[in-house]
């Protein structure tokens, strides 16, 4: 089975919950490469709940999708906490959603451009009143397997925010 097969169940349950509560969520994929985004538009009617998002993987792609000063990241790395609230935060806002959730990470088998070790992910996620994160250490080089344990780690986060107080 592939993975997106495998997180559509998930999936369908986020876009339950969404829909449930007339909320649309966006996304800001980083080393996940939009497979966030395609595990939740594997969903039928998906623009009842996702409101859009992008993949920010270049400084150029960040100052499209946030629209944030250069400043706003003064003194932050990437795949940090701080960093992956920022972007949750800001890709909410930019598609004016009621959710954000974003990821920041270093896939591996090649060198990070800000020194960030293999295997590491921060997810995070924001919206009414609440803003979590979930960070993954694979200590793997495994690229292909670390994108898809980011793109579960930052379903698994939004699955448990969005699920508390049902």
């Amino acid at each position: 089975m592939s993975l997106l097969h495998d997180l559509h169940p998930q999936a369908l349950r986020i876009a339950g919950t969404l829909r449930a509560r007339k909320q649309r969520i966006a996304v800001a994929d980083g080393a996940t490469g939009g497979l966030i985004m395609a595990s939740l538009l594997t969903v039928p009617g998906a623009l009842d709940f996702f409101k859009g998002g992008g993949v920010v993987y270049s400084f150029k792609a960040r100052n499209v999708l946030f629209d944030l000063p250069r400043e706003a990241y003064d003194g932050m790395t990437s795949a940090t906490e701080e960093y992956a609230l920022l972007q949750a935060r800001g890709i909410r806002d930019r598609m004016g959603a009621s959710w954000g959730i974003a990821e920041s990470g270093s896939a591996g088998s090649s060198q990070h451009p800000m020194g960030v070790a293999s295997g590491r992910s921060v997810a995070a996620i924001v919206g009414p009143d609440v803003e979590r994160v979930a960070v993954l250490e694979t200590t793997s080089d495994d690229r292909i397997a670390n994108m898809e344990g980011f793109t579960r780690n930052a379903l698994d986060l939004a699955e448990s925010v969005l699920s508390e107080g049902l």
